[in-house]
């Protein structure tokens, strides 16, 4: 769920001055509407089509927000009546996440989108996590008859995670308190100044380790082409990217150096979207076993569809959260700042009111499914 040099066309505008590059490349209206990976996005439209009550909630549980958008699930539907959930250890982030707690934060997500789904046609499912230990399936999952329809379910095609600057505009106190059940929400104006400072500083150590750096740039996906063939990953896509890329100026290279161009650029235009943030989500558990990151994920899938539904926008800006050596300082700062004592901060989030973004390229269900 975080994300790295995302750049909208509002930023681009700024990188472009206007068209320049546009015209230099000879980048045509009918290059511009070409430019959408229709095959990585196909799944946000065929969400829902299938008739099977599993195959169905399971289509739109793939759709759930994830760390990097990995999509570290697979399941087997070779038992009746049942989902049996597994985390794809090829999907793995070794130097972020090097004990899988964002990852499983993720499986948490799509749990609870495969429930609110499922309510839909009536189906309430019940979770069995870890049946064999850590080395076995996450959960098995039982479609049982007689539950009520979530009224979640009606945000979930509109679910995003918005990665762009957010306006000034403070998050109304009814807001607020709606919000307050799912996440620890931080407004007070010294308090948003320290979280934005030890996101920025965190976001900082994680581009300047050489290691995770590439750990992402490994992960970008460059273009529509890219994006068709791996829908996973950091997506680099549109018009005005491929613009860049046409006249050399965003490639993989100058983002795995940070004396480039446009890597330094980059960096700019996170700092502030960063800093455009006038409120906090924080999300802790009492412990940090399996179990409590599953729930962690299947309330930030409640939070980002609640938000959604107020017309706020959700971002993870968790970098201070990761485990690696370089990051302990901010990590040991987080849990200072975030944390009751004893309590694992689990997400954090920048809140407020931002544009609609776009979805995020997906894997079609059926590569998700291992038997059935």
């Amino acid at each position: 769920m975080r994300d790295i040099m995302t750049i909208s066309r509002r930023k681009m505008l700024t990188i472009i001055g206007g068209g320049t590059i546009l015209a230099a490349t000879g980048v045509s209206t009918l290059f511009a509407t070409t430019r959408r990976p229709g095959k990585a996005l196909a799944p946000w439209e065929a969400a829902g089509g299938e008739s099977e009550p599993r195959r169905r909630a399971l289509s739109f549980a793939i759709l759930a927000p994830n760390p990097h958008n990995r999509q570290p699930w697979l399941v087997d539907l070779s038992e009746a009546d049942t989902v049996t959930l597994y985390r794809d250890t090829e999907r793995e982030l070794p130097h972020t996440d090097p004990y899988q707690r964002q990852l499983t934060i993720g499986l948490g997500c799509f749990l609870e989108l495969m429930a609110i789904a499922a309510s839909q046609t009536g189906h309430a499912v019940e979770l069995d996590l870890y049946p064999q230990g850590e080395d076995g399936p996450v959960a098995i999952c039982r479609f049982r008859e007689g539950a009520t329809p979530d009224p979640l379910f009606a945000h979930v095609m509109d679910r995003r995670s918005c990665k762009e600057p957010y306006s000034a505009e403070p998050v109304p106190a009814a807001m607020i308190e709606q919000l307050s059940p799912l996440a620890d929400i931080r407004t007070e104006p010294d308090d948003v100044a320290k979280i934005r400072d030890l996101t920025w500083q965190a976001w900082l150590t994680e581009m300047q380790t050489e290691r995770t750096l590439m750990e992402s740039v490994e992960l970008m996906r460059f273009g529509k082409a890219e994006i068709n063939a791996n829908p996973d990953g950091i997506d680099l896509g549109g018009p005005f990217l491929e613009a860049l890329m046409l006249a050399g100026m965003l490639s993989r290279e100058a983002q795995a150096d940070p004396a480039s161009t446009g890597f330094k650029e980059g960096v700019r235009l996170y700092e502030e979207m960063l800093f455009a943030t006038p409120a906090y989500a924080v999300q802790t558990t009492p412990g940090n076993s399996r179990a409590d990151q599953i729930e962690a994920g299947r309330r930030w899938l409640r939070l980002n569809l609640t938000t959604t539904s107020l017309g706020l926008s959700l971002h993870p800006v968790s970098q201070a959260l990761q485990e690696f050596d370089e990051m302990r300082p901010h990590y040991e700062k987080a849990h200072a700042m975030l944390a009751p004592a004893g309590h694992t901060v689990q997400m954090l989030g920048r809140l407020g009111f931002g544009p609609q973004a776009n979805p995020s390229p997906r894997w079609p269900l059926e590569t998700r499914i291992i038997n059935g």
